[in-house]
Formats: structure tokens, sequence, C-alpha cells
């Protein structure tokens, strides 16, 4: 007979949990039989002692069946999904799913909202109006099987690892979240069950990135990609730099307005760059090989599937997009080069100024957030417009400014040495 006791001291003493001791535990802790101190013991027992292999992988699969399980291999199509670990600017699921569903795969992406300074797919789509991010699976799978469309951007249902959203909370208040096999686990729980047949990760490294190491995001990266592979999803990944914010805005509707640019043939160098790296790897995980998503970004077809993917949704792509009704210049204070823009400092302004929350469930602000007017590697001159602050509540934009004191740095073009941005490529 299993006890929580039992599963805490085999952790704590160094000990490998057993499949039986894994089930038992997940599936006692979602139905409440295990209290939540004592999974909160357990989850500081494994940051401390990690898990092998087998343990994270039998982890996921009990977090898996905690819930249920999409199915979407009777579409007419292969299915391929992205997940990112979240950083400053990134809005590439945006300009990707349309993309990809323009290629030919069904791009079932369950997403989430921002918390703290990295902001979230969701608000950032809600910012369009009458777009509803609450789908049921038929919807989804209508939408999913619609050659016009074939990609939906949903929040997941309640019953969807359900273990998952438990633990996740527990570990954001018992000073756990940084465990990699817990990480993996959670992400991949999520991904799993959502169906999908491949799976590309983009997983940010950097100042702005929930990993700041570059060895500890490649560890986590080759967690997630043999968590997929042993699950049967074809998985591979993607380790891409956070120092810079991604893209020229930091915002919901600011971001959303900045996708459309670059469905429209434009947009930032770096967001281009990033979304067709990413579509050419799930493309080819979904077995596509006749047609590069370069060619269906420039032609227009991804914005025709951008188009009928909001309009499936209730949004109306043709709605101009809420602007804050505050603005704030910060100039630059000398003239050389920008050699420096920091993505932390920037998420936090945003955050700040109503891009983002404190707390599950508080409100955003559509409008607010931050412009970019420069790019490290870029000539400013002194006076120019450096970046521009909105909100929609003034009183925190001094808060804001403090924090952005020092997130650049001007010089000289020798001082500027350029990083690229896709650092690394995991694959089973």
């Amino acid at each position: 007979m299993q006890s929580a006791v039992g599963v805490i001291t085999t952790k704590r003493d160094g000990g490998e949990l057993s499949e039986a001791q894994i089930d038992w535990v997940v599936d006692a802790f979602t139905r409440g039989e295990v209290a939540d101190e004592q999974m909160s013991a357990l989850a500081m027992a494994i940051l401390l002692r990690g898990m092998t292999r087998r343990e994270t992988a039998r982890w996921t699969a009990a977090m898996i069946a905690s819930g249920q399980r999409m199915d979407f291999t009777d579409l007419p199509r292969p299915t391929v999904d992205k997940h990112s670990t979240g950083g400053v600017g990134d809005k590439i699921t945006l300009p990707l799913a349309p993309l990809v569903a323009a290629c030919g795969a069904a791009v079932p992406q369950l997403s989430g909202r921002g918390l703290g300074h990295t902001g979230g797919t969701l608000d950032k789509l809600e910012a369009i109006p009458g777009w509803q991010a609450d789908l049921s699976v038929p919807r989804m799978r209508e939408i999913l099987a619609d050659p016009r469309v074939g990609a939906v951007v949903c929040a997941a249902g309640a019953d969807l690892a359900p273990a998952d959203k438990r633990l996740y909370a527990l570990r954001d208040v018992t000073g756990t979240v940084e465990s990699i096999p817990l990480i993996a686990s959670s992400i991949m729980s999520k991904k799993i069950a959502e169906g999908t047949g491949a799976l590309v990760l983009d997983v940010k490294v950097g100042r702005g990135a929930f990993m700041k190491e570059f060895d500890d995001a490649r560890e986590l990266a080759a967690a997630m990609v043999e968590l997929g592979t042993d699950a049967g999803v074809r998985t591979v990944a993607l380790l891409t730099a956070m120092d810079t914010p991604l893209g020229r805005t930091a915002g919901n509707a600011l971001e959303v307005a900045e996708s459309v640019e670059v469905l429209a043939g434009g947009g930032p160098a770096d967001i281009v760059e990033l979304t067709v790296a990413l579509a050419r790897e799930m493309v080819a995980q979904a077995g596509i090989t006749d047609i590069d998503p370069a060619d269906a970004l420039a032609d227009g077809r991804a914005m025709d599937h951008w188009r009928a993917m909001i309009a499936a949704q209730g949004g109306d792509p043709d709605a101009p997009l809420p602007r804050a009704k505050h603005t704030e210049i910060v100039k630059a204070p000398d003239t050389g080069t920008l050699t420096r823009l920091d993505a932390l400092d920037i998420g936090l302004a945003a955050w700040r100024l109503g891009a983002g929350r404190a707390r599950q469930g508080d409100p955003v602000q559509a409008g607010a957030g931050i412009e970019m007017h420069a790019k490290p590697g870029d000539s400013v001159t002194a006076g120019q417009p450096l970046l521009t602050l909105h909100t929609d509540t003034p009183e925190t934009i001094p808060a804001a400014l403090e924090g952005l004191r020092d997130a650049f740095s001007i010089g000289s073009a020798a001082e500027f040495t350029p990083t690229p941005l896709l650092l690394d490529r995991l694959a089973h």
C-alpha cells in the first residue's frame, strides 16, 4: 500500500521512484487524497534530488492520465504544434500558426496567458475585437479540418492534464518552479495530451527568458525532446536568444499589429527569421516537403489563413485594434550605436504599464506596452525617440521609466557585437 510519506522519503533520500509510486501519488493528488503540503514536500525533494529519464517519462504519463487526451489522428492533414518557453515580444505564434496551416498542416495550438514580464499569446489575441479563446473540442476539429483555416489558438480545457494545473500552482508558491524534470513534464504533459503528431519547441535563453543560462536551457530542451520521443510525438527543439526583445513591440495589441505586418510581407527581420525557421521545422516534422514556408509568407497565403483563423474564433480581422490613452516617449540621451536593449527590463516595464499581470486572473490592458524605435546595432541620434510607452493608467509611467533607466546602452559601433538568434538545435 502506497503512502505520501513513503513516496516523499524515497525521493528525499535520493531513491528512484517506482512506476507504482508515481502513478499513485499523481492520481491521489489529483483526487485530493494527497494534501498540498505533501505534494509541496515531494516537489522540493524532486528539485533537490532530480529525476531519471524513466521517472520523468512516467511522471509525465501520469500527469496526462489525470485527464482526457485529445486525438486528431483522423484529420485529413498531419498535425504539428509549437511551444515557446516564453520571452519578451515573443509574438511568433501569431504569424506562425497560419503560416504552417497554409503549408498544409493542421496546427492545434493550446496557449496560455501571460504572468509577470512574459506576455501570453491568448492575451494578445484577445486584443482583437470579438476573438474568443475558449473553444469546444468539436469546434476545434471543425476549424482544423477546414482547408481554408487549419489552425486554432485557444485555451486548454480544465480536463487537460488537471494534475499539472494543481501542481504548477503549488510550485509557484513553494520555490520549486526551477526543477527541470518538473518544468519538462509540465510542458510536455499538456502538449502530448493535446494530441499533436509532431512538436517543435522554442526554448528561450537569456535575460528575458525563464532559463538565463545556455546549459540549463539545453538540459531542459533535451529532457523535453526525450519526453516527446518516448511518447511517440516527433519532437525537435530550437534554442533561441532572448537577451534582446523580439521585434519592436512588447504588449498585446501592439504585438498583434506587428504580427499582421509580418503576414503582409514586412515586419522586423528577427520576427521573420524566427517565424520561418520554426515553420520549416514544423512542416518537416509533419512530413511536408513540397513547400517552403518563406514562399507561403511572401505570396499572401499565410495572411489568408490568419484572417480565416481569426474569423473562425469570432474575431474581426479588419477591426481597429485598441490603443492606449496615454503615451510617453523616452529619447536617446546620446548619439552613437545602440549596443544593448535589455529584454527583462523592457518586459517588466511593459508589465508595469498594464500589459501583463501579477496574479492569475488579473485583467490586462489591451493597448498597453512599449514600442522600440531602435534595436541593438542601429545608429541613434541624441534626442530621437528610442522607446514609446503606452498605457491607460498614466500613474504607472514613473515606475516604468525608473525601470528603464538601465535598459539600454549607447556606444560606438565597435562596441556592438551581433549575436545569432538561433543558438542550437536538438532532435532525437
